[in-house]
């Protein structure tokens, strides 16, 4: 065992990591340790970096393929949830901090701008690396500023200075570029005065929705992101893929963008799953569907 991992309490060792991701595949972590307050993240992820291990940050797995051989180095679970209600509706919230459940305390107070985010899985964190969004909200539409570890500092980054777009940031793409040295602390959050009961009811027209469109278990959705003036479910239907299974992973019968783990599905039943959609609706409409999830221990 390393020296400086070998200190951080609760350390352990070779743990699958399905049971972290909301779909239930994933192999094991050489190491894991749970995390929750950003001090305690940053311990982590200096001892890492002190060692010359690889690591990981992973939060609420919502959007996130492991691999079934697993990960290694040191897998850190995020869940440093603090949140601080501040004056002229700002919210301080740590990147541990699960998203649905902070858009409820939004509504409850009659704060506006996270109405949409109610039922959204995935964490805070996840949504400002990700510019999670639904029901035409955007994390981005709210961010003031991101609290970063970076080069062995904690520093502040302007919205600005995260370039976002459309379900990415430059976080996002410079982890895509094999740069994954910068780890989300916190964000702080800009809101608006709202009348909390028209709030409440659209949180609820929102739920509703959801439900009604997508399906429940564990499962990946969106698996793909939408193509310019299309949607990545509607092709993938048209494609005739609609319900497909590989093993025990399978394309819903209720939304094509979600794919649902009907027990023992592995990362190879997904990935499978993956390139035939990719395939496919690249042959029939010319169309290069791009992943909205990340694949990790590839």
């Amino acid at each position: 065992m390393s020296k400086e991992i070998g200190q951080l309490a609760n350390l352990q060792t070779f743990v699958p990591l399905a049971r972290y991701t909301s779909s239930r595949v994933g192999g094991p972590a050489d190491w894991l340790v749970v995390v929750e307050s950003v001090e305690a993240l940053v311990e982590a992820v200096r001892a890492a970096q002190a060692d010359a291990l690889p690591w990981r940050v992973v939060g609420g797995g919502s959007d996130l393929l492991v691999s079934d051989a697993g990960v290694r180095g040191l897998v850190i679970i995020n869940k440093a949830r603090k949140v601080v209600f501040q004056d002229a509706y700002q919210v301080y919230a740590e990147s541990g901090a699960n998203l649905g459940s902070l858009a409820r305390a939004c509504v409850a107070r009659g704060w506006a701008g996270l109405e949409w985010a109610v039922g959204v899985p995935g964490t805070v964190g996840g949504a400002v690396v990700g510019n999670a969004g639904a029901h035409g909200g955007e994390t981005s539409y709210v961010v003031e500023s991101v609290t970063l570890f970076e080069a062995g500092s904690v520093v502040e980054w302007p919205v600005e200075r995260m370039a976002y777009d459309y379900r990415t940031s430059l976080l996002k793409r410079s982890a895509g570029e094999g740069d994954a040295s910068r780890v989300v602390l916190a964000a702080t959050l800009a809101l608006e005065a709202g009348d909390p009961a028209r709030l409440a009811q659209l949180a609820d027209k929102f739920l509703v929705r959801r439900k009604k469109i997508q399906p429940s278990g564990p499962s990946f959705g969106s698996m793909f992101k939408n193509p310019p003036g299309d949607h990545a479910g509607r092709l993938i239907e048209a494609a005739g893929l609609k319900g497909t299974q590989v093993g025990g992973m399978q394309i819903s019968t209720l939304h094509a963008n979600f794919f649902v783990n009907s027990g023992d599905a592995t990362a190879a039943d997904v990935k499978a799953l993956i390139d035939l959609a990719q395939e496919r609706v690249q042959q029939q409409f010319g169309v290069a569907l791009e992943l909205e999830i990340e694949m990790i221990g590839y």
